[in-house]
């Protein structure tokens, strides 16, 4: 939440977020098509947002970690174009956007930091669109653990370590690379010294490595 809001201020923000849902792992915050309502702020746990495609399989979008603001995608429909699952056992605190409209209003301060947010959601997205580009398998998976400990880290947690709370599958389907794929790469940066991996455990060894891997090109 955005720093300057007086006592008064702070009140009448914590009316419109006191209410907190659990959300057991699998268990569904929000399916695609449902009406708009709310954002969902991350208190604890790690999410996935994934679509299915015509052919039945499952496409992964994005994944959300505490700290982070869900169901953006339904503001300019008014309905989600996503489902969001819970990869562990989560709480969200739950923000009606009518309410957060009129406080905005109200407060520029958290005006300007709804616009932030939703600045770094496109940013974000475009960083997808660079990965499914014309990168390589290597430097796809590079950027991914990038990003993951470099969100991780901004939220106190270690700069080199991490759980993945995704699995190797969903990985791929994200990437868009396959499953042999993930694994392969997972193994050659082991091989290579860059990171040392145990199930889920990861600790990168070697950041500068993962970083002249992950080196995308400036737009003209």
């Amino acid at each position: 939440m955005p720093v300057g809001l007086n006592s008064t201020d702070l009140d009448r923000l914590d009316e419109v977020v006191n209410i907190r849902r659990k959300v057991k792992r699998g268990d569904l915050l929000f399916r695609n098509g449902e009406a708009f309502t709310s954002l969902y702020a991350i208190k604890t746990g790690f999410f996935k947002t994934c679509v299915t495609t015509e052919d039945g399989r499952e496409q992964v979008t994005g994944f959300q970690m505490a700290g982070e603001i869900m169901g953006l995608d339904g503001i300019v429909s008014d309905h989600h174009s996503c489902n969001a699952i819970a990869l562990e056992d989560a709480l969200v605190c739950v923000l009606p956007f009518s309410h957060l409209e009129t406080l905005s209003r109200d407060f520029p301060a958290l005006q300007h930091h709804m616009h932030k947010i939703m600045s770094r959601e496109i940013v974000r997205e475009h960083g997808v669109m660079l990965l499914l580009g014309n990168m390589r398998a290597e430097e796809r998976l590079a950027a991914f653990l990038l990003n993951l400990v470099q969100r991780l880290h901004a939220r106190g947690f270690s700069q080199s370590e991490l759980v993945l709370r995704m699995t190797r599958e969903e990985i791929g389907s994200y990437l868009g690379m396959k499953l042999e794929t993930v694994s392969r790469t997972f193994s050659k940066f082991s091989e290579d010294g860059i990171i040392d991996v145990k199930q889920r455990d990861v600790r990168i060894l070697d950041t500068n490595a993962l970083t002249q891997l992950y080196n995308p090109q400036p737009c003209n």
